[in-house]
């Protein structure tokens, strides 16, 4: 049912526009490629023939598959919304994309074409040892693939395009959503759950295949604003006071052996610093929060805090402030709230004849947002691994059997 060659032309098709969202941008979307893909996507959506698809102005693609299910009489038939974002990770430029496809995957290692010291290799990958024989898709080492989140954007479309073609399978209202930004954490900024109106949500935007994600980290941001006194180094002693060395005071105070990514796996939160810019006069520091207990980040800022203190105290004439924002919540406790949302994915597996797995995202996802808002948001598989980075690949094989779960799960929610 499902059309191979269409999806894998689709995927190709969106991976080659430049979506890389844009830390500290001032408009929204950060970046235009998320226009132009939003723009296509909102065309071809009206080709297959759906009636009002709305490209807004903020970005957003909204579009609905009516429903061919009999509503029946006692309920209204729950409407399931499907949602990718149309950005790709700041981390690696999404520009330039050359996708390879490698047909009949034999095994191996995969050397990447465009960097020499680039290799997909199975030690760092075991999961290739079960796809011999597939189509996988890499990128030429130079730039990451954009399977993050493209794969989940064409999973969506072959999504729509099967069901319209195929107008006895029996499903609620399907309501599509494309986001901007969710990269840098503003994917549904601009998103109207009253318009949106759906009973569940779906994010298209997870690893591997078969997989449901029920919870995600809880995350905050901290922003270290470092101030020391600058002044011409030729007459700098005993009056500079060099922010950057305070800086790097502070973060040699921060956990390295535990509490760090480099040393965490499985529930394991962390505090990592990502990014540091300025110079002697002001330096800032940004620092992530993570942890699947809430609670626990109140206890990773206080470190922060107290780190900021020792270093005060160790340099005099510099001061520290540590600003904590609020970005996402771990979407358990909102999933809880409607069991629905999970079992009816795994239910949708079941009948597939497939294993499913229930697993934990150490990240977040549009979904974590959207169930804290109130709609239960779990996040499927879609094919990706190695996101965020030059060694990024997928598999087709995965990518469609996204989308067998999807035209099941659409099947069981009008039924139950």
């Amino acid at each position: 049912m499902i059309n191979h060659a269409r999806l894998l032309g689709r995927f190709l098709r969106y991976v080659q526009i430049d979506t890389t969202a844009q830390d500290g941008s001032t408009t929204y979307p950060s970046s235009p490629g998320q226009l132009v893909l939003g723009k296509l996507l909102a065309d071809e959506l009206r080709e297959m023939g759906l009636k009002g698809v709305e490209h807004d102005a903020h970005g957003l693609v909204w579009a609905t598959v009516p429903a061919t299910a009999k509503q029946q009489a006692d309920r209204p038939l729950p409407v399931v919304a499907v949602n990718a974002h149309l950005d790709t990770s700041p981390e690696t430029t999404g520009k330039n994309v050359k996708p390879h496809v490698i047909r009949n995957y034999a095994g191996g290692n995969i050397p990447l074409a465009g960097d020499a010291s680039n290799t997909i290799r199975m030690a760092d990958n075991p999961e290739l040892s079960r796809l011999i024989g597939k189509t996988l898709i890499t990128t030429d080492g130079t730039t990451l693939l954009g399977a993050d989140d493209k794969a989940g954007v064409a999973v969506i479309m072959e999504l729509v395009h099967t069901l319209i073609e195929h107008p006895q399978l029996p499903h609620g209202p399907v309501r599509i959503l494309f986001t901007c930004d969710e990269e840098i954490g503003h994917g549904i900024d601009h998103v109207d759950l009253a318009k949106l109106g759906a009973t569940v949500a779906y994010t298209l935007d997870g690893q591997g295949a078969c997989e449901i994600d029920t919870e995600t980290f809880s995350a905050d941001l901290a922003t270290v604003t470092v101030r020391g006194v600058n002044i011409h180094p030729s007459i700098g002693k005993g009056r500079m006071v060099n922010a950057l060395r305070a800086a790097a005071v502070f973060i040699d105070r921060l956990p390295k052996t535990e509490l760090s990514p480099e040393s965490t796996d499985g529930r394991d939160g962390f505090l990592h610093p990502y990014t540091i810019e300025g110079g002697v006069a002001a330096v800032k520091v940004k620092v992530l929060l993570r942890d699947f207990d809430t609670e626990q980040l109140t206890t990773q800022a206080d470190l922060l805090r107290k780190a900021a203190r020792e270093v005060v105290a160790k340099i005099p004439g510099c001061q520290i402030d540590v600003h904590i924002a609020k970005q996402y919540r771990n979407m358990a406790t909102g999933l809880a709230k409607e069991p629905r949302a999970v079992a009816n994915a795994q239910e949708a597996f079941h009948r597939l004849k497939r294993e499913c797995r229930l697993t934990i995202v150490r990240g977040g996802t549009d979904g974590s947002q959207l169930t804290e808002r109130g709609l239960p948001t779990p996040n499927l598989s879609t094919g990706e691994h190695n996101p965020h980075s030059p060694l990024e690949w997928t598999c087709l094989e995965e990518m469609t059997a996204a989308v067998e779960h999807l035209v099941e799960l659409v099947k069981v929610w009008a039924e139950k």
